[in-house]
């Protein structure tokens, strides 16, 4: 495949990006007089007595990333397509206080301290048992009610290529042992490369497993559906599920299977197959085993195309496993950025993570955090064209 970028003028390919893309976002003005996407002074906000801000990173060959410290979120993407026209990328809201909806809190948070679901929201550690609130069926999702995705997190750093928010989790919030420190770095390289770090410390034994929740459409955000996204996945196996999704504990083989992604094929090629695990998921809803293909420090994770706009997602990361998400619970419950909503299968999520349920899976990679260890990760994304 040719993955040459084409190179314009940063101005030229902003003009023609608004005019063509997003023609519902107001044009506005930085402090350098560059065109900017998002209107950071009508974004920001008070919730719950912390101020919610939007922040932006850019780079020479005209990609805006923005992020807010409300859940340290990904609130917009703007990268070139085939044409050389910038699409956002990432589903969000033009405003903060959108984004304080416990009925679809996940847009673009990272989420934790343990990503995916635990079974029953319990686990033991040492033989002691901790419980944690009960939020998706009987199962704990995403850290429970509140978890990490509606916590103000604090602006530590920024620099013209990268912000880092940090947040502790006090000891027994949402039931986690520990006053869990983390911090997430995001970067913005000139190779259209954007990076996700993750650190924490606990002074308890804890369980953590960090990841970001970004909504894909590579076509732009409210272009439609996905289901003709070319997605390869570069694992040979995944973690099947029972009827509340929480993993069995065995490995199964993706071959000759509706979850075979080990060549690109369309999202949608498979999606509607008589196959129990699809049922249960209503559609893709599961963690796949990476076969650790290395690229240098990173394991290859995912290749996506999208099927309007050229544009190439490769997802590389050094996590054992890739929860992929097809979308099947999206139903027009918000309003995203651009005006449209947030309609049935518009968007995947591909969130590099441990395995879920690994606390009470004893077969899985362990996520168990002692004190005095760091937890350190690391993901990237990188955006080019056909």
């Amino acid at each position: 495949m040719k993955r040459k970028m084409e190179c314009m003028g940063i101005v030229s390919i902003l003009v023609v990006g608004l005019g063509c893309q997003q023609k519902n976002v107001t044009e506005n003005k930085d402090q350098s007089g560059m065109i900017s996407y998002m209107d950071s002074a009508a974004f920001a906000a008070k919730i719950n007595d912390h101020d919610v801000q939007l922040f932006e990173l850019k780079n020479k060959r005209g990609v805006h990333a923005y992020f807010t410290n409300f859940g340290a979120r990904i609130v917009g993407l703007w990268v070139p397509d085939k044409q050389g026209n910038l699409r956002d990328v990432v589903l969000g809201f033009t405003k903060a206080t959108d984004y304080n909806n416990p009925a679809e809190p996940y847009f673009g948070t990272i989420v934790g301290p343990f990503g995916n679901r635990i079974a029953k929201g319990m686990f033991q550690l040492d033989g002691q048992t901790y419980q944690l609130p009960i939020n998706n069926g009987v199962n704990t999702l995403h850290g429970g009610f509140n978890g990490v995705h509606f916590a103000n997190w604090t602006l530590k750093m920024k620099s013209d290529s990268s912000i880092t928010f940090a947040y502790t989790l006090p000891d027994r919030a949402e039931g986690f042992p520990g006053n869990i420190a983390m911090e997430v770095t995001y970067g913005l390289n000139d190779q259209n490369e954007l990076t996700i770090g993750y650190e924490a410390q606990s002074d308890k034994k804890t369980v953590v497993n960090l990841t970001n929740h970004a909504y894909f459409n590579l076509n732009g955000e409210g272009s439609g559906s996905i289901l003709n996204h070319q997605l390869q996945l570069f694992a040979d196996e995944f973690t099947p599920v029972d009827s509340t999704l929480i993993p069995t504990g065995k490995l199964e083989k993706v071959g000759g299977s509706a979850f075979d992604f080990t060549t690109a094929k369309a999202i949608g090629k498979d999606i509607d197959a008589n196959d129990r695990q699809l049922s249960y998921g209503k559609g893709y809803d599961h963690n796949f085993v990476l076969n650790k293909q290395r690229e240098g420090d990173w394991y290859k994770a995912a290749h996506i195309v999208g099927d309007q706009s050229g544009i190439v997602l490769d997802i590389l990361t050094q996590e054992p496993g890739i929860q992929f998400y097809s979308g099947n619970f999206m139903s027009e419950k918000v309003q995203l950025k651009n005006g449209k909503k947030d309609s049935f299968r518009t968007a995947f999520c591909l969130e590099p993570q441990h395995y879920p349920d690994s606390p009470n899976q004893p077969n899985f990679p362990t996520t168990v955090l002692v004190p005095g260890q760091i937890y350190k990760t690391k993901s990237l994304y990188r955006f080019s064209v056909l």
